[in-house]
């Protein structure tokens, strides 16, 4: 699952993108609202944080653009606000939740599987490719009824390729949304992961599902 987390605090955005990364999410920070907007037109998140203090506007203010163009999107605010009426007008703008600073990281790690629980897409949150099954939230992993156990990077791997099925990805691709780096320096740590994956998902099971499309990457299913 991919997050948008708006955050000034460099030091505190940084450990956000490092402890949910290692959750299994693929993170995007921005430092403050024109990158936030930026972003959330450009990608497809599942959940945003936002920071309601941000420099160079409020992150309601986010929000509130977010809300205009994608209304099932989870939205959590983060602030230092305390007061109660704060908190009402960022839930009456549309923010699904409320943080207050300073949080643990284990309540914000649980608000968020709470809210991709309820969000407004959950057919996404069950992903299937034939008779192989993938919960997004629960993230467990199975095929024609049988539990397979999967590494932090491997499910991210094989969620990236079952929410692109049918069509080939690059291994840039891979490398950007699974690894989340911009470069392509270490593509060949994808063809690793992808031999771990078919040994898990494919063998034993008869029907091939991930298939190596020459000159291109990898491609989960179809023909």
């Amino acid at each position: 699952m991919r997050l948008l987390i708006a955050e000034d605090d460099g030091p505190l955005a940084e450990f956000l993108s490092k402890a949910l990364s290692e959750e299994n999410y693929a993170v995007d920070v921005a430092p403050d609202a024109a990158t936030a907007r930026l972003l959330a037109q450009q990608c497809s998140y599942d959940l945003a944080i936002l920071d309601v203090n941000l420099p160079d506007a409020s992150g309601l203010d986010v929000l509130r653009e977010i809300r205009g163009k994608q209304p099932a999107l989870p939205v959590l605010l983060l602030t230092a606000r305390s007061r109660v009426e704060d908190r009402v007008k960022g839930l009456d703008l549309g923010a699904d939740d409320y943080l207050a600073k300073p949080f643990s990281f284990g309540e914000l790690s649980a608000r968020l599987r709470a809210l991709l629980r309820r969000g407004g897409r959950p057919l996404d949150l069950i992903l299937r490719v034939g008779d192989l099954e993938l919960s997004r939230v629960e993230r467990t992993v199975s095929r024609a009824g049988r539990r397979i156990d999967l590494s932090q990077k491997e499910f991210a791997l094989l969620e990236y390729l079952m929410r692109n099925a049918g069509r080939p990805v690059t291994r840039t691709m891979i490398i950007e949304n699974v690894w989340n780096l911009s470069f392509d320096s270490m593509t060949n740590v994808v063809d690793v992961y992808i031999n771990y994956l078919r040994k898990k998902v494919d063998e034993g099971f008869g029907v091939r599902l991930i298939r190596t499309v020459r000159g291109v990457g990898y491609q989960l299913g179809g023909e």
